[in-house]
């Protein structure tokens, strides 16, 4: 089981927090590796990319979307 927890980031000069299971903090940490960026630099591009959505969710989906593009699979990444 993963443990969700709260973690305070700073994006565009502002401060937020996200509420997110480990596995998906991990699971972003290895994209933003893989890509050559900073967690925060990857957390604002999901930011500006989210629309109304709430951060946390719009991160659990890019996440998704990043692992089933990388499988094949249809995403929206």
């Amino acid at each position: 089981m993963s443990v969700i927890v709260k973690r305070s980031i700073e994006i565009a000069g502002h401060r937020t927090s996200v509420t997110l299971e480990d596995a998906f903090w991990n699971a972003l940490r290895e994209i933003a590796d893989a890509r050559g960026q900073t967690l925060r630099a990857l957390i604002a591009e999901v930011d500006a990319r989210r629309g109304r959505n709430n951060l946390s969710s719009a991160i659990r989906l890019f996440v998704l979307d990043y692992y089933r593009a990388a499988s094949g699979k249809t995403g929206r990444v």
